[in-house]
């Protein structure tokens, strides 16, 4: 097992690395998208990524289980401690050439992300929680070999009938719409793949509600960076803490919060 410190600086460069890589594909005339077998796509950046940060999780944490989007074939059962990949988490705004997509790196160790980074390469947006747990943003550039200018993650201050909502750009449905009225709501904000996490983290929104399918893959790097700010991410049915390692990788509902937000129960 990595120490606290060499596992971040692992995992920004794995980050930075993928998020090279995606970026010359994002920059190219073919994507080379195609489709997996149910029906979600895939692209050559997410193959690449896949490969980067794979090679060198196994190569500085052979010890350790690694769970990864692109060989979510090969997974046998949950190991008690594990990593968890999505190279390329935003697939969908990434083919439309839309900024919000991200690199995901976690490590879950009995249920719980204790560590993650979430990168945004177009944005030159990075988020990952430091050796202590804290969660920070790294202002750019960003150097892989030494961690930049950083600023410690704070929630906001939520006003109860004028809470900022972040919602998903590409799976936005009536459920979501319904729930979200429901709350004294000032403004509304679209984000794609895990940055939503990061804005509620970095205090730029006060909560995010997922009426809809995620994998473990797609969250537990931004949970991880939100927990490390003081937030949380509860299931949507009994707003117990999400965990991970479930039976599939796959998360029910969910909500991710600031703790002052008071939640309404579902109906």
């Amino acid at each position: 097992m990595l120490d606290p410190i060499a596992r971040v600086a692992l995992f920004r460069r794995l980050a930075l690395q993928a998020g090279d890589a995606i970026m010359g594909v994002y920059d190219s005339a073919d994507m080379g998208v195609e489709s997996k077998d149910d029906d979600s796509p895939v692209t050559r950046a997410d193959r690449l990524a896949d490969d980067i940060i794979s090679a060198g999780l196994r190569a500085e944490c052979p010890d350790i289980t690694l769970v990864t989007e692109e060989q979510a074939a090969t997974h046998a059962e949950s190991a008690a401690t594990f990593l968890i990949v999505d190279p390329l988490d935003g697939t969908k705004e990434f083919i439309k050439r839309r900024g919000d997509f991200t690199v995901n790196i976690a490590l879950v160790q009995d249920g719980v992300p204790v560590a993650g980074i979430v990168y945004a390469p177009a944005k030159g947006r990075m988020f990952y929680t430091d050796a202590d747990g804290a969660s920070l943003e790294e202002i750019g550039p960003f150097d892989p070999a030494r961690a930049g200018e950083t600023r410690k993650l704070h929630l906001s201050t939520p006003d109860a009938e004028k809470l900022i909502v972040v919602a998903s750009k590409s799976h936005r449905d009536a459920a979501t719409d319904d729930y979200i009225n429901r709350y004294g709501v000032g403004d509304m904000r679209s984000a794609g793949s895990s940055l939503k996490f990061c804005l509620v983290a970095a205090g730029e929104a006060d909560f995010y509600p997922r009426l809809g399918r995620t994998m473990e893959w797609d969250t537990a790097a931004g949970d991880a960076v939100l927990r490390g700010a003081g937030g949380e991410v509860l299931r949507f049915d009994d707003h117990t803490p999400l965990r991970y390692g479930k039976p599939g990788y796959e998360n029910p509902f969910f909500i991710a919060r600031n703790p002052a937000v008071s939640l309404v129960q579902p109906e």
